[in-house]
């Protein structure tokens, strides 16, 4: 059996400590024509700590992954004068 992921597997791209850091990472990726989801054991929002023990997590084809990490680890640019 391979351990290599194939392009359309899904994988964890990132791990959050808020569901809001991990939807605003994930706008971040579908702006730029990346599909990404979110997924949370938060019991539907109503226990947001939960995610101190159980990170909400940042989901992304693995083909994706590369330019993902790289649209996430840019800094914008300063705005012009």
């Amino acid at each position: 059996m391979s351990e290599r992921a194939d392009d359309d597997d899904i994988i964890v791209l990132r791990e959050f400590g808020t569901e809001l850091d991990a939807q605003f990472a994930s706008a971040v990726l579908e702006a730029n024509g990346i599909p990404a989801r979110v997924a949370a054991d938060t019991a539907g929002g109503a226990l947001p700590s939960i995610a101190m023990l159980y990170p909400v997590r940042l989901l992304v084809r693995a083909g994706d992954a590369s330019l993902a990490r790289e649209l996430l680890d840019s800094t914008a640019d300063p705005p012009a004068d």
